[in-house]
């Protein structure tokens, strides 16, 4: 019984855990000037080495029938003391993302495709390891299999203001659709959990850290944002960018600097769905670091790494019966980009 009760909270751990997110898309700041549409001649003249004290302007752009892809692998380390015992757990997921040009709106917004190309993980649980590999699924012999199956090869049109803000999602319907296939009892809490916000957020390690103006070397500029994911909580988040300057051997990469204060809300619906309730919650984020570089000529984020510790305590309720769970968290994500699929094919 006790044992149960330990992987439980360790399966809710690790749903905070995973959604803790990385920098945010835009709540306001400053406005673009220019469309992240492309022009003929982005791709035609590089970049040129800015000057000391000259400005740059970070802007993505996009070239139709020439997508490009992302690696986002995030590692989680979790110690828990649950009713005096101490629980550990590790994690680690990859998500390859493929993103495609796919028009301009009439109100001039720029539409993208995220596609879902594979995802490979490895979770222990109390010493309870389930691993999955989408280039492999037939390997995978646990009962969360099919969940993971169902993520590969989702779509989401995003449509991006000319801030790069996500102001449209569409597909979580036929994702919500896919992923209760096999368990329909399971719709209404996804439903609430993996709402039109949550989705927006999966663009944000993509878009979300480009100011929207130019900056110039020792520059700074931020964004706020918060994240609910219903019954499970929410998230609020400030961050902090910097541009401290070039790639010596490549003028055309911005180094960018990246702090960050992360805190975690309890839920204010009901889990409906959940077997456990949590009550009350004080979460915090400390040692929140991380570095991105963007390709000026290109774009686009070339790459970043971002680590962050969270601690705190929570009262939950199982059954019941409240239970107080401390919580010790690490978690670094790293995304990288390329001109070609790093998936390995099944």
């Amino acid at each position: 019984m006790l044992r149960s009760r330990y992987l439980i909270v360790s399966a809710l751990l690790l749903m905070i855990g995973l959604w803790a997110p990385v920098p945010a898309q835009d709540k306001g700041g400053d406005k673009a000037k220019d469309k992240a549409a492309p022009k003929a001649d982005d791709k035609a003249a590089p970049a040129p080495a800015p000057a000391a004290g000259d400005k740059v302007e970070l802007k993505w752009k996009f070239e139709k029938d020439k997508p490009f892809y992302q690696e986002m692998t995030t590692k989680t380390q979790q110690e828990m003391k649950v009713m005096g015992m101490e629980v550990k757990q590790t994690q680690e997921q990859t998500f390859y993302f493929s993103w495609a040009y796919k028009e301009e709106d009439k109100d001039k917004n720029t539409v993208v495709i995220q596609k879902i190309e594979g995802v490979k993980l490895r979770i222990d649980i109390a010493g309870n390891p389930i691993t999955f590999d989408s280039a492999n699924p037939t390997a995978a012999n646990n009962a969360l299999a099919e969940f993971f199956k169902a993520l590969v090869g989702t779509e989401f049109k995003l449509t991006l203001d000319k801030d790069m803000k996500v102001v449209k999602v569409e597909g979580r319907e036929d994702f919500v659709k896919k992923l209760t296939q096999a368990n329909q009892q399971m719709e209404g809490l996804l439903k609430k959990i993996l709402n039109d916000e949550a989705i927006k957020q999966m663009a944000d390690p993509t878009f979300g850290m480009v100011p929207g103006k130019p900056v110039a070397k020792g520059e700074t500029w931020t964004r706020d944002s918060t994240i609910n994911l219903g019954p499970i909580g929410s998230y609020k988040g400030s961050y902090k960018y910097t541009l401290e300057g070039f790639d010596e051997k490549n003028k055309d990469l911005a180094k960018i600097k990246i702090e960050t204060t992360l805190t975690y809300a309890a839920p204010t619906e009901p889990g409906d769905g959940l077997p456990f309730k949590i009550k009350d919650a004080k979460l915090s984020s400390k040692d929140a670091k991380g570095t991105a570089t963007f390709d000026v000529k290109k774009g686009r984020l070339e790459n970043s790494n971002q680590s962050l510790s969270l601690e705190g305590e929570l009262n939950i309720e199982i059954g019941g019966m409240p239970t107080k769970v401390e919580l010790k968290q690490k978690q670094e994500t790293t995304v990288t980009t390329t001109d070609t699929s790093p998936v390995n094919k099944p």
